[in-house]
């Protein structure tokens, strides 16, 4: 089934890890877009995943905007990849609040001189994923996996050879580090949004199980095989996605009695539950379990601007985590944006025009002299 994150509640929720969201949609209601999209899809054939597990042909779907540019010694200079969150697909990040930020006449991104790709990750949107048949027995896929195809998919099926940016919000924040890490000199910046480069342990990981469990302890799943969506399981994981995406200053300005409380929820889950399939959620759920940059965090030499808010409660600044791990990369620089009614919670990685100074500043850093 076609994933799409439906703006029609956006407003009021930041929510779960893949920009301001509220339920997934499928394409055919999902808004139209003003800006010029090119539609792709790459093929990588006998595609060996970390785990071993293989498939004869791994579909990667992407969108594109701009067109690409080479320099004197014919290398890509003004390619940017944008990289989706747990959930999100390609059109995730064509989000008015961050689109219409960034890709217009004189903007940051502006798409007459920058060529923007924007890949569905392995899982998600009209890339393979479970839901096309396979189900369970599909390969159990990782981000380094992710960020192997993605790799492929741009040197050979798009022709791109260098990137000027690297830009990620969430579980595309945490692939931006693994991409620091396994291409060292692919980029010019890394932009990471709403992350910690270490294993996702402690409560963050608590939640993201507790998710899974409620899927997998549903009579209904049935290991996968289920002839109807195990509709409880997934309730209680929707449940969860509301905490963790919650802003809660927003969400006292907007349901400010119980009965308004009440129904956003009751909203929220209803339109998750409607277009989510459960396979696929634990997939890109389960996707995170090796995750971890933190011992080789020292070899990213590629220049980091990450960029967290303080009413995050997957990635919480309490924790002082982001303030150590940035010192150990030569050339990263950590922005915690205070919390207030301008941040959106986890969804302030979608929300441009909080963090869009610090960009611009980091884009005019790292332009080639």
């Amino acid at each position: 089934m076609m994933r799409r994150l439906t703006l029609l509640l956006l407003a009021p929720l930041a929510a779960w890890l893949v920009t301001p969201v509220a339920a997934q949609t499928p394409k055919a209601s999902y808004p139209p877009t003003h800006w010029p999209l090119k539609n792709g899809t790459y093929v990588l054939h006998d595609f060996r995943f970390e785990t071993g597990e293989r498939l004869p042909e791994l579909r990667l779907h992407y969108l594109t905007l701009g067109t690409p540019h080479s320099n004197a010694q014919g290398h890509t200079d003004n390619a940017v990849l944008l990289l989706h969150g747990t959930g999100g697909d390609a059109h995730s990040l064509l989000n008015p609040v961050f689109s219409d930020v960034l890709f217009g006449p004189g903007q940051p991104l502006d798409i007459t001189k920058f060529f923007i790709i924007l890949p569905d990750d392995i899982g998600h949107g009209e890339s393979s994923k479970p839901s096309d048949g396979l189900r369970m027995r599909f390969p159990h896929y990782t981000y380094d996996d992710m960020v192997r195809s993605q790799h492929a998919m741009l040197l050979e099926g798009l022709h791109v050879d260098h990137l000027r940016l690297i830009l990620g919000t969430s579980m595309g924040c945490m692939q931006s580090f693994v991409w620091g890490e396994t291409y060292p000199s692919f980029a010019d910046g890394l932009v990471p949004l709403a992350c910690l480069p270490m294993e996702i342990a402690g409560r963050n990981r608590i939640w993201r199980y507790m998710a899974m469990q409620s899927i997998r302890n549903d009579p209904a799943w049935d290991n996968g095989n289920y002839s109807h969506e195990p509709v409880e399981g997934l309730r209680g994981a929707a449940n969860l996605l509301i905490i963790a995406g919650s802003a809660p200053q927003q969400m006292q300005k907007d349901y400010p009695t119980r009965e308004q409380a009440e129904a956003y929820v009751n909203r929220v889950v209803d339109g998750i539950v409607a277009y989510t399939d459960a396979d696929d959620f634990l997939y890109y759920f389960d996707a995170s379990r090796n995750y971890n940059p933190e011992p080789k965090l020292s070899t990213i030499v590629t220049p980091v601007l990450w960029i967290n808010s303080a009413d995050d409660f997957i990635n919480p600044p309490y924790l002082d985590i982001a303030q150590k791990l940035v010192t150990r990369m030569p050339n990263a620089k950590f922005i915690l944006v205070p919390a207030s009614m301008e941040t959106f919670g986890h969804g302030t990685h979608t929300h441009a025009a909080v963090w869009k100074s610090y960009l611009v500043d980091f884009l005019q850093q790292t332009a080639k002299k």
